[in-house]
């Protein structure tokens, strides 16, 4: 299988390096100085303050070709537009590793239905840039504890669903087909955009852990969210978000912001890209809360 990753931030090049060191056939594009330090160096990766970094060099290009079997974009949620236009014409399955939760249609509007699968990489997505250098928490440049979902967009079990599946497990990937992978991203979205925007708004996850107030109004705005989905949450446990006690939830969501992992996460980054990835998200989720209330229940 030959394979593309579009997007040389943490989650993509992440990817490519692993893909690349399992021996697949894998290109990494970039752009700009990010083209240019990949050109140089390769991806350079290191475990998160540790002075050794490693170069995987894996192969970069600029734009996208023809010829590719599957292609896996990993950027940004309000910069996949100008990605799908280039890729209109470009051969290949499309895997939408992404924040995402207007589901597949937009996307197969561009590029063609029959393209699209859908997935997210929670098991490749922490780390941050260091100039250069991906840095990946210790022991998280895969685990097998948290899965990679992939679906197709109807739910299907199709054989290229098992073949992307296969092929990623193949290179030490834990990948699993999801068969309501539309609801899974659309449960993600309902759940991380409060979260993300209260604690940009507080200056991050520590700050939003001692302000309560602010907690369980993130909580009523992803109880909202959840109320809005056109299905059930996916995982079902999402669910108790909605049925729990309101002050034992906020009790346990601010012992998450107030973890090691919270400080780690996206949830720290106060970035352009972060707040125009949370508008774009947010975008979405009022569309799917329009949509609901139109339809009724």
């Amino acid at each position: 299988m030959k394979l593309l990753v579009y997007g040389a931030g943490v989650c993509g090049s992440l990817l490519a390096a692993h893909l690349h060191e399992a021996g697949l056939d894998v290109s990494l594009l970039a752009r700009g100085r990010r083209l240019a330090d990949l050109r140089r160096h390769g991806v350079r990766l290191a475990e998160e303050d540790s002075p050794a970094v490693r170069q995987v060099p894996v192969p970069v290009v600029e734009h996208p070709a023809g010829g590719y079997d599957l292609i896996a974009v990993t950027v940004r949620t309000h910069q996949v537009d100008a990605v799908l236009e280039s890729l209109a014409e470009v051969d290949g399955h499309v895997l939408s590793l992404l924040n995402w939760a207007a589901g597949a249609r937009p996307l197969g509007a561009v590029i063609g239905h029959e393209r699209v699968l859908l997935g997210f990489p929670p098991a490749l997505a922490g780390g941050t840039m260091d100039g250069d250098v991906v840095r990946y928490r210790a022991g998280g440049l895969l685990t097998r504890r948290v899965p990679m979902p992939i679906g197709e967009p109807d739910g299907r079990t199709t054989p290229r669903l098992e073949r992307v599946v296969r092929e990623f497990r193949t290179a030490g990937i834990n990948a699993k087909a999801e068969p309501r992978m539309d609801a899974w991203l659309k449960t993600h979205a309902a759940f991380e955009v409060p979260l993300g925007q209260a604690a940009r708004a507080a200056g991050g996850p520590a700050a939003l852990a001692e302000d309560p107030d602010a907690v369980r109004g993130m909580l009523h705005l992803m109880r909202r969210n959840l109320a809005a989905l056109p299905a059930p949450p996916v995982p079902r446990a999402f669910g108790a978000l909605r049925t729990l006690p309101a002050g034992l939830i906020v009790a346990l969501l601010r012992r998450f912001l107030r973890s090691p992992t919270a400080a780690r996460s996206g949830l720290a980054d106060a970035s352009a890209a972060t707040a125009g990835e949370l508008e774009r998200l947010t975008e979405q989720m009022r569309g799917l809360a329009e949509a609901r209330q139109v339809g009724g229940p």
